[in-house]
């Protein structure tokens, strides 16, 4: 109803936070509307005229008691309404994937870990993408966020998708990209002096144009650490032996 001033959807849960927006906008626009029609009513009505004098008036207690109670109400009704998909997005643990990324905020950047063959975070195979990020399109993605400094917010508007990153802890956050394309990825959060030219990109792929930049980019980096694990392998039985024949060759000195 209301796409066209939005940010495109391309979200799998977009849809249910779009029509939340919407029912608000609504419900603003209503209200908007008679609070105008009323001013401009009372204006005419309650005019200066000649003859007319002001008269105090205490309130209207009825009027009072309507225009607190049904606000309440409207705010009531739009927390359960959003309950489900803010159960869905925030309080449930995210949809199963194998795809999971580390990104850590810093001031100004965003740093975003792939995990290498191990699927391990924090060990030597790792590769880290400065303010860069591919994911495959359709495919469940966990980004675990956290903060090196202050606070950063995870903003997409186009995945419907804002979560901060705070400073001593990691918070797993999920999306599910369903168009092809490039996507800004900014700091919503006022984290500094830098703060506006803190931003990135995600490349949502098509799965075999991911394939092929996953080869060229994550798996031709982790095959020098493992080359590098490999030799370091192979040297530790040799330095084993070697200590053993220069305690042996020492004693014979003596």
């Amino acid at each position: 109803m209301l796409d066209w001033w939005l940010p495109e959807n391309v979200s799998t849960y977009g849809r249910d936070i779009d029509w939340l927006f919407h029912l608000i906008y609504a419900i603003t626009a209503i209200t908007l509307v008679l609070v105008t029609v009323t001013l401009i009513a009372f204006l005419i009505m309650y005019r200066d005229r000649p003859g007319r004098r002001a008269r105090y008036t205490h309130g209207n207690t009825t009027l009072e008691i309507v225009w607190t109670v049904v606000p309440s109400l409207i705010l009531v009704i739009l927390t359960f309404l959003s309950v489900p998909a803010w159960s869905k997005i925030k309080m449930q643990a995210p949809p199963p994937s194998d795809f999971e990324l580390l990104v850590t905020a810093k001031q100004f950047n965003w740093q975003v870990t792939y995990p290498g063959p191990d699927g391990k975070f924090g060990t030597e195979d790792d590769k880290t993408l400065l303010d860069e990020m591919h994911v495959p399109v359709n495919k469940v993605v966990h980004v675990t966020l956290q903060s090196q400094d202050v606070i950063h917010s995870f903003f997409v508007p186009q995945f419907r998708m804002k979560q901060d990153a705070v400073p001593g802890r990691q918070i797993v956050q999920w999306f599910e990209a369903t168009k092809v394309g490039k996507y800004e990825l900014p700091c919503a959060e006022l984290c500094g002096f830098g703060h506006s030219g803190m931003r990135g990109w995600i490349y949502v792929h098509t799965p075999e144009d991911y394939q092929k930049w996953a080869a060229e980019n994550l798996q031709a980096a982790a095959a020098p650490a493992a080359e590098e694990k490999k030799a370091e392998a192979a040297a530790a039985p040799e330095k084993k032996d070697a200590a053993p024949a220069a305690k042996t060759g020492g004693k014979a000195k003596r």
